[in-house]
């Protein structure tokens, strides 16, 4: 089986998953644009930087001419491949990661010309923020337009809600859950790294330590983290929050933790090969974003790492981490004193064993692989996955 994939640019979290299905499929993943550290600090992590992992081994790939007037990742014109479709010959289908950019659209009409099976993965909820007249423009195009992929791949349960809000038929959706190298972070984030890490932050072994991970924006709401803290101080329960992250909320940030009394410790930017040692040197990773957080990758790598969640109910993941791990791992956004109340909870009762393992096993690079094989399964019988 011939499987080609059209993304926009290397991404540290889908290089595992095309490892994986190279193994399983003669595999292509064309590439519309190498990100620069440039675009790196624009998408809202405050620096520019390369991700410290390896993006690209493993797996047969190519960069696709980018024509854009001015090539990026800010704007659906930014990655501008008309050349696409001559990459796409042979192919038995193709997996579109995503239609924000042109060359995704660009890539499903030339394989539509070419008889090729379009299978998309996305995120998309009905909870993002929108203007009035695109919720309405969407309401009328979308159902015909979403229509144009053969199947789609779901990542969770909102993003299964989408698609059925907009007729799409249920049996062309398939699962193919967002997920991270959990063998990978596992393996970095053993006792000894959190332990070294808290050493050099000063935080005791004792100390309570709760976790902020990710860019410093207001959709993310750090700020959350530090209020709710600073709530538990006042009823005699005491933790310190780490925040690993930069951006444009970092001098507020330090000072409403200054102004509440709360001991913070603030990590800056850490790149990939850094974030096992931070999960492993904390007690438990909150995640207060509102409903423009799609998912919340992060919630995978902490539980890769056996590290406990809370998540608001409006983040992405939140009806799936309830489902595996049970009502305590969600509260409710922007609400301090729910979220107080919920990290006590967790601070005081760790996730158990079994919990841990179950959303591991849910969240697997090997549930996409399976979900993949069932969607090509069902779309090209004559061929053999």
């Amino acid at each position: 089986m011939r499987l080609a994939i059209v993304a926009s640019h290397p991404v540290q979290y889908y290089a595992p998953i095309y490892r994986a299905l190279s193994q399983r499929f003669e595999l292509t993943v064309l590439y519309g644009h190498q990100a620069t550290q440039a675009d790196q600090a624009e998408a809202g992590f405050g620096v520019g930087f390369a991700w410290d992992v390896d993006l690209l081994s493993g797996y047969p790939h190519r960069f696709l001419h980018n024509v854009a007037k001015e090539p990026g990742l800010g704007h659906f014109g930014g990655v501008d491949t008309p050349d696409v479709g001559a990459h796409l010959e042979g192919a038995d289908a193709v997996l579109l990661m995503g239609w924000n950019f042109k060359c995704f659209h660009q890539a499903l009409w030339a394989a539509k010309r070419r008889g090729i099976k379009v299978i998309v993965r996305g995120d998309s909820q009905l909870g993002t923020m929108r203007a009035t007249w695109k919720r309405l423009a969407k309401e009328i195009v979308y159902p015909l337009f979403l229509r144009s992929f053969d199947a789609a791949l779901v990542v969770g349960e909102r993003n299964r809600a989408y698609w059925r809000h907009y007729g799409y038929p249920q049996r062309r959706l398939f699962w193919a859950p967002h997920c991270v190298d959990q063998a990978w972070f596992s393996a970095h984030a053993a006792a000894p790294a959190g332990a070294r890490l808290r050493a050099q932050l000063g935080v005791a072994p004792a100390t309570r330590l709760v976790l902020f991970a990710g860019k410093l924006v207001d959709f993310k709401r750090p700020m959350d983290v530090i209020a709710a803290v600073a709530r538990m101080g006042e009823a005699g329960e005491l933790a310190d929050v780490m925040v690993a992250g930069a951006g444009p909320l970092d001098d507020a940030i330090k000072a409403r933790a200054s102004e509440l009394g709360v001991r913070l410790h603030l990590l800056g930017f850490c790149n990939q090969s850094r974030m096992p040692a931070v999960y492993a040197a904390a007690n438990l990773l909150v995640l207060p974003s509102d409903g423009r957080e799609t998912w919340g990758l992060v919630v995978n790598e902490a539980l890769a790492c056996g590290c406990s969640i809370l998540v608001s109910d409006e983040v992405g993941c939140a009806p799936d981490m309830v489902a595996v791990l049970g009502e305590g791992a969600c509260f409710r956004c922007g609400d301090i004193a729910d979220l107080a109340a919920h990290m006590e909870a967790a601070l005081a009762r760790p996730l158990s064993e079994e919990r841990l393992s179950r959303a591991q096993s849910r969240f697997a690079i090997e549930r996409v692989v399976e979900g993949v094989e069932a969607c090509l399964a069902a779309l090209l019988p004559q061929l053999k996955t």
